[in-house]
């Protein structure tokens, strides 16, 4: 939540100490509990709110699939560009397959379908267009 590491969490329990004194500071310590326990009751009693508002369709509700952690972008575009992505192979539709046969039959060449990504070929890109 505060990206905090070990080294400036100490430094600031040490500015703390330095800033109001060994004396005030189990003062500030017990108001910061009670802060806490005061925060985790209101948070309890708006959960208890929503659930007597609902009623019994609070329980049927799937909070896991509504955690916006799983909606990361670096992990979503890590597994659709990994290997072992199941992707399936674009389908040629009917119109697509019957102009193929109609320029097979005309003598002119059918137009190539669409490619799967194969990640050890270079990307294609226009250097007109950056």
């Amino acid at each position: 939540m505060l990206n905090l590491s070990g080294g400036e969490l100490m430094l600031l329990i040490v500015l703390a100490l330095v800033i109001l004194g060994p004396d005030k500071l189990p003062g500030y310590a017990a108001k910061l509990g009670q802060f806490v326990r005061s925060a985790r009751d209101m948070a309890e009693g708006a959960k208890t709110h929503i659930r007597e508002e609902m009623g019994p369709g609070f329980d049927d509700v799937d909070w896991s699939a509504l955690d916006p952690r799983q909606y990361d972008p670096r992990r979503i575009v890590r597994e659709a560009l990994s290997p072992e992505s199941t992707v399936a192979a674009p389908r040629e539709s009917a119109s697509a397959r019957a102009a193929n046969e109609a320029a097979i039959a005309g003598g002119r060449a059918p137009r190539p379908r669409a490619q799967a990504f194969d990640p050890s070929v270079p990307t294609p890109w226009d250097p007109d267009a950056t």
